[in-house]
């Protein structure tokens, strides 16, 4: 006699197949863990040349100022004046700002891979597969448009916008590429853009939001992946 057949596990194993064909569930927890910190570190390294370049230039202009620009990590309202007030200073600011962008989205982006194909190998799944280039594309699209709205900000003097923006913008496109990954990222996505709601009510606080939008929320997001998702397997390989 042939063995019976349990229909339960035939059922969940066409839905494996299924999801493996139309969603990419390779995504590292490590990943967003990785990014959070390069994000921290970015935001960190912002402030800290800010704070030195324009409390240099306030000495400069008057020695007997009491207030440094910045006292403390959050406090950016010195900024913002600095971004709104003068044209000219926001254009001369603005290639350290793209540069400093440009690096965290790099190294961020670099990490992110590292892990993500790590994952990918171990499940015996391609990196480049026509599911992660429609992933990309659902969250390139909202990237780029974002990313050119907040220049627009920038230039025109809304300085305290552009992180609410970025953040908006960056969890709008988490939300577009949530339908083709796990479902996590479209909690991620509603995090990011709660904060930068928040954020447009402090624009003071740029930095702050951002440490904490790009920074802690990956960070957050990244232990719980790989907390429901990695931890177990990685601790017993034959499962």
């Amino acid at each position: 006699m042939k063995p019976a057949v349990d229909p339960l596990a035939q059922l969940a194993e066409i839905r494996t197949i299924m999801e493996r064909s139309s969603r990419f569930i390779s995504l590292s927890g490590l990943s967003g863990v990785g990014a959070g910190v390069v994000a921290l570190a970015g935001a960190a390294f912002g402030h800290w040349y800010l704070h030195t370049q324009f409390r240099s230039d306030d000495v400069a202009a008057n020695p007997y100022a009491a207030t440094p620009y910045g006292s403390t990590f959050g406090d950016s309202s010195g900024f913002v004046r600095l971004m709104e007030g003068s044209a000219e200073a926001r254009m001369a600011t603005l290639p350290f700002l793209l540069g400093l962008a440009l690096g965290i989205i790099v190294l961020a982006g670099l990490v992110a891979v590292y892990f993500t194909r790590r994952r990918s190998r171990s499940a015996g799944r391609s990196l480049w597969d026509p599911v992660v280039r429609r992933l990309f594309w659902s969250m390139a699209v909202p990237l780029v448009a974002g990313g050119l709205f907040c220049l627009r900000l920038y230039v025109h003097g809304a300085a305290g916008l552009v992180v609410p923006a970025m953040l908006i913008f960056y969890g709008l496109a988490l939300l577009n590429a949530s339908k083709y990954t796990l479902d996590e990222i479209k909690l991620l996505g509603i995090t990011e853009i709660g904060v930068g709601l928040v954020a447009m009510l402090f624009p003071d606080w740029a930095f702050a939001f951002f440490a904490v939008g790009f920074g802690l929320c990956h960070i957050g997001y990244g232990l719980l992946m790989y907390n429901r998702y990695e931890r177990q397997r990685r601790a017993d390989p034959v499962a």
